[in-house]
């Protein structure tokens, strides 16, 4: 593999309706219904975000998931990584565009999947106070009916494997209850459908930096940090720190330059397990929190071209089916974390993925 990483955007299948999105937030609720409202909360903030050439698309359509790939492919992502989220006793959730991904398929480009294995509130009404789907693990037999489903997943010839094992994610591999005996047995299944064994990522987004995913079974970690939501205005938002003085609501909206996070949002060096960057263009998700969101603000395609240089650093001395960077997202546009052309930046963002490729693949070649 020439490639100097192997770029895999996470991709959210929240864009089209489902009868339990219907009960819960009203009828034909996607993603797009906060995306679309948004509005701006102090002075400069970008909001709303709008799509640029793929639209307000829709996840049951193939030709939507054609040009999603097609888009991706262009600028050098070789693959999706699909949040999969499966609640225990087979209770699934927006499954229909894997689901027709694999009976179908199409389209023609690399996946993998990320178990999402959390529980649903309602944070999209800006609070989280009422539980709309719990996660559970009721034992080894869920987790053996979960591993036959995810199998046909893993044996379809575009699922992304790292040493000829399928790449599986899991979000939050602290809450699984005897984790290692689960991921033990996961391996065990995998050879006896046949399959060299698995790759196993876990997601490191509560964990302290030297957690090492090796310690519970896993084979490496991706690391997610973010500032905390603590209502952190800019020094230099004067006017909407008096704003906020006199306000009967107090505001607890969470700014931050994206400027000044950089070095919040990725490791200095490598620490001394395999670990793979996860690398954010961008974050406000207020349009699912309001004043209660994280923003970072003012990203431009040119300070995720530091971030994503920095990224490359951290995995060049990796094998080079090792030298995987994760972009989260492709698609989050609520949480504006999104590799998708929208009004202001257009393609800016993919651009720079696909001119730092080819720079890190020149300099490779010296």
């Amino acid at each position: 593999m020439s490639k100097a990483a192997r770029i895999i955007a996470f991709h959210l299948p929240q864009f089209h309706p489902t009868p339990e999105n219907d009960e819960w937030w009203g009828k034909g609720f996607t993603e797009w219904t906060n995306v679309a409202k948004a509005k701006p909360l102090f002075a400069g903030h970008y909001q709303p975000h709008i799509p640029a050439d793929l639209g307000f698309y829709d996840l049951r359509l193939p030709e939507a998931r054609h040009a999603q790939s097609e888009l991706a492919k262009e600028y050098g992502i070789e693959g999706f990584c699909y949040y999969h989220y499966w609640f225990g006793n087979g209770r699934r959730l927006l499954e229909r565009p894997v689901n027709e991904i694999l009976s179908s398929g199409e389209p023609d480009f690399p996946f993998c999947l990320c178990w999402a294995n959390h529980s649903w509130n309602n944070i999209w009404q800006g609070v989280a106070d009422r539980m709309l789907m719990e996660q559970t693990y009721p034992g080894m037999d869920d987790h053996k009916e979960h591993f036959e489903w995810l199998l046909n997943a893993f044996k379809d010839r575009r699922y992304i494997t790292v040493d000829d094992m399928p790449l599986f994610l899991i979000f939050n591999p602290g809450e699984i209850p005897d984790l290692p005996d689960v991921l033990s047995y996961w391996r065990q299944l995998a050879v006896e459908a046949g399959l060299k064994g698995l790759y196993l990522v876990g997601v490191n987004y509560r964990f302290r930096a030297d957690w090492n995913p090796r310690s519970v079974g896993l084979d490496a970690s991706t690391w997610q940090p973010l500032p905390p939501k603590d209502g952190h205005i800019p020094s230099n938002f004067f006017g909407e720190k008096i704003k906020r003085f006199f306000s009967k609501t107090k505001s607890r909206v969470t700014v931050h330059h994206y400027a000044a996070v950089i070095n919040m949002l990725i490791r200095k060096s490598p620490p001394p397990f395999p670990d793979y960057p996860t690398v954010l263009p961008n974050w406000d998700n207020t349009p699912r929190s309001g004043e209660n969101g994280l923003v970072f603000h003012e990203s431009t395609p040119e300070l995720f071209r530091s971030l994503l240089r920095r990224a490359f650093s951290l995995i060049k001395h990796y094998e080079p089916e090792k030298r995987i960077i994760f972009i989260k997202a492709w698609n989050e546009w609520a949480e504006g974390n999104y590799l998708e052309p929208d009004q202001k930046y257009g393609h800016g963002y993919l651009q720079v993925i696909k001119e730092e490729l080819g720079a890190s693949s020149l300099e490779d070649n010296k």
